[in-house]
């Protein structure tokens, strides 16, 4: 798996590609979400249209990330989740946890309206 971060008025942009399995590579990449929380961020948009697969592990760390932001008053969004992703999180019937926009403009503008 690839990890892309930037950080974009004041909202932690994260495109992941390849497969969200849990391999050193999710622990590199909550690393990273920590690293950037230290900057007092709150809010996440993670970009999964790049994402071929994903395993329970994968959707427990992006219930983890959900769970970070969440705790510190913020939101966390998924971008234009692949066929894969969005299946899977329809099947745990996550797809009603976390809020999906269709691109990374459309998840700034969710995001801004959350306080």
């Amino acid at each position: 798996m690839k990890t892309e971060t930037a950080v974009q008025d004041g909202i932690l942009f994260v495109r992941l590609s390849g497969d969200l399995i849990g391999s050193p590579d999710t622990q590199q990449l909550l690393q990273s979400v920590d690293q950037h929380l230290g900057e007092e961020l709150r809010h996440c948009a993670v970009d999964l249209s790049e994402v071929r697969y994903i395993n329970s592990t994968g959707i427990g760390v992006l219930v983890s990330l959900l769970t970070k932001f969440r705790s510190r008053g913020g939101e966390l969004v998924l971008i234009n989740p692949a066929d894969h992703p969005r299946k899977m999180l329809a099947l745990t019937k996550l797809n009603a946890i976390f809020s999906i926009a269709d691109d990374a403009t459309a998840a700034a503008q969710q995001l801004k309206t959350v306080n």
